[in-house]
């Protein structure tokens, strides 16, 4: 469809020592592309066009023009269902030359008993028809039956390789804090797959080599910043949902300590939020508002207050969330769009500065961010 602008009133909250002012002023999105199926990833292929997965297991070429092209040819066997199915997205650093692009998904066992979330390397055909010499390179073990928590994002390294957060699968979450599985772990790996020889626990004993982190509970955000450290955002159960810095062994908590609660409430874990030898995240929210989609700001588009900030969607409140960055520290949030009414499922920055935002619905939409006045 052609593209649309349109109006989006912006209320802006900024908690400074505890107290909250409200600006509002004029804010502008455009419709690059709609009818897409609860779109999930976009990756940006050159010349104005993009990819984008749909969670039932499609993957399409959205022109410059915001048309959709027919489903893609090659992907493998997806298990579409629950919070599965085909997920993130991403382009090799040397697309242009290669056309390589690595994708997730949810990975049936091959004779049934289970899934797990996969990541598959491909190279998109010169008429962006179809994924020619499809690869798993990696498949999280083990595999159990459950349609939730696949993690599943995508983030390549300054190095090349790539990180990939893997959730708990709900109900595993005790597997998050053992390294004899993938279950609650961010896990980095090489371009053709196998475990990077510098990961933390590599030749340790019980351990998985591809684990780079672990005590996760269900990582659907994750950005590379400017200096090139890995950030991500993280579900948490009732309440506690989190920023974090992954880091190479580190244990990030999760289910012994956590800001949030049992569904219906009661005490997680040890029913504390801190505990020496644990990551404590760089902010948390409570009440949840489930973050999905990461992405630093770095380009000029939205003037020099924008610069450096972390733009987090929200499923939960249908709005963005942009985190102001000192260092390791968020120092303040930004709440935008609180009008948009549409689940924020992925948030990109693109080729040209622009930020794009994919909205989670059966009827979604690729949405342009412009400058506000």
């Amino acid at each position: 469809m052609p593209l649309m602008k349109r109006p989006i009133s912006l209320s802006i909250a900024l908690a400074l020592g505890g107290l909250t002012s409200t600006l509002t002023h004029a804010q502008t999105t455009e419709v690059v592309a709609s009818g897409l199926q609860n779109p999930w990833g976009v990756a940006f292929i050159g010349d104005g066009r993009m990819l984008v997965t749909e969670r039932p297991g499609r993957m399409r070429v959205v022109g410059a023009d915001g048309r959709l092209g027919a489903p893609l040819a090659g992907l493998p066997t997806i298990e579409a269902g629950g919070q599965g199915g085909l997920l993130d997205v991403i382009t090799d650093r040397d697309f242009a030359t290669n056309r390589t692009l690595y994708f997730c998904f949810s990975e049936p066992a091959p004779r049934g008993g289970g899934n797990s979330t996969a990541m598959a390397s491909a190279r998109l055909s010169a008429d962006a028809t179809r994924l020619d010499d499809v690869k798993v390179i990696f498949s999280q073990s083990p595999k159990v039956s459950s349609r939730s928590h696949f993690g599943c994002r995508i983030v390549q390294a300054t190095d090349g390789s790539l990180f990939l957060t893997l959730g708990d699968r709900y109900s595993r979450m005790n597997d998050a804090q053992t390294l004899d599985n993938h279950h609650g772990k961010v896990v980095r790996v090489k371009a053709t797959g196998g475990a990077h020889p510098d990961n933390p626990f590599v030749g340790r004993t019980g351990a998985l080599p591809e684990i780079w982190s672990f005590g996760h509970r269900n990582v659907q955000g994750a950005a590379l910043a400017p200096d090139g450290r890995l950030w991500t955002s993280e579900h948490g159960p009732q309440g506690g949902d989190e920023i974090n810095r992954p880091q190479a062994g580190k244990n990030h908590g999760w289910p012994v300590i956590t800001y949030g609660e049992n569904y219906g409430g009661g005490a997680i874990g040890e029913g504390i939020t801190s505990k020496p030898g644990l990551e404590q995240p760089l902010h948390q929210w409570t009440p949840s508002i489930a973050p999905s989609g990461l992405a630093f700001v770095t380009s000029d588009r939205y003037g020099a207050a924008w610069k450096g900030s972390l733009l987090a969607g929200s499923l939960k409140f249908r709005y963005l969330s942009r985190l102001v960055v000192e260092g390791d520290r968020v120092v303040r949030e930004e709440k935008l769009l609180p009008n948009l009414n549409q689940r924020v499922r992925d948030v990109r920055q693109g080729p040209d500065g622009f930020i794009y935002l994919l909205t989670d619905d059966r009827d979604g939409q690729l949405l342009r961010l412009l400058p506000g006045r």
